[in-house]
């Protein structure tokens, strides 16, 4: 996805970068809605959240200013000159603040440059926590709002990339919320077809992919950085086939 707001934000300069990975990263976290159990690895680490963060958003946006239309398309097919606008409405960088300390967010940090909304640092078990917030604490109008775009996701996103990796291949109807970054253009649009069963240092340059959301009693949440030059495709195929792993039996 595209995660600059302007182009004048091109003549930022960059900030230090970690080093790139030279194989798959990935954390996750699942939480059992029955039994309360936490389970994952690394489940702190702080990962760039790409369009996860369209979730925080859409909280702030609901919670302090009320429903807007263009939380629609940011949520179902992941749109970023809607979330680009009510991110620069809701305060930038400091509607993560705001929400990371209302929701009690561990790990989660806004990006050094105020700009990139997608290079906020989000871990498993926070989003994990934004989940569980959504189901668990937020008023009905928030809950529903998200939740219910959420389920009717699309599976192509607004930018042509298929959304239809991770949850929405590995378990049966989610409702979920993917994130991706670093990967360019797609190589061949998306076809929309019915979808089947099927230390503060962020690493800002290695591709990312994440997965996230709801099944069954279950809230899940997988996210990846590959080595440059992974194509979509192959990260996409990974990360459904880590979700497969990680839910089998939960969803």
């Amino acid at each position: 996805m595209h995660l600059l707001l302007t182009m004048a934000l091109l003549a930022t300069p960059a900030t230090t970068l970690a080093a790139p990975v030279t194989t798959t990263t990935a954390s996750y976290a699942v939480y059992d809605r029955i039994t309360h159990k936490l389970t994952g690895r690394d489940v702190h680490k702080q990962i760039r959240s790409a369009s996860l963060v369209k979730i925080l958003i859409a909280i702030e946006q609901l919670e302090t200013r009320g429903d807007d239309p263009r939380i629609e398309p940011m949520l179902r097919v992941s749109d970023d000159n809607a979330a680009s606008e009510l991110w620069v409405e809701n305060g930038w960088e400091q509607l993560v603040v705001r929400v990371a300390d209302r929701l009690k967010l561990e790990d989660t940090r806004p990006p050094e440059n105020r700009g990139m909304w997608g290079y906020t640092a989000v871990s498993a078990s926070d989003m994990v926590k934004v989940y569980r917030y959504l189901l668990e604490d937020a008023k009905p109008k928030v809950r529903f709002t998200i939740m219910g775009h959420l389920q009717r996701a699309e599976k192509c996103a607004s930018d042509g990339f298929d959304q239809s990796f991770g949850l929405p291949s590995a378990t049966w109807h989610p409702a979920f919320k993917q994130g991706w970054s670093g990967f360019g253009d797609p190589t061949k649009p998306c076809v929309d077809r019915p979808r089947a069963r099927v230390q503060w240092e962020l690493d800002t340059k290695s591709p990312a992919l994440h997965t996230s959301g709801t099944c069954l009693f279950s809230v899940v949440v997988v996210l990846t950085l590959h080595p440059q030059g992974t194509t979509y495709e192959k990260a996409a195929k990974r990360v459904t086939r880590l979700t497969e792993e990680v839910t089998k039996y939960r969803c």
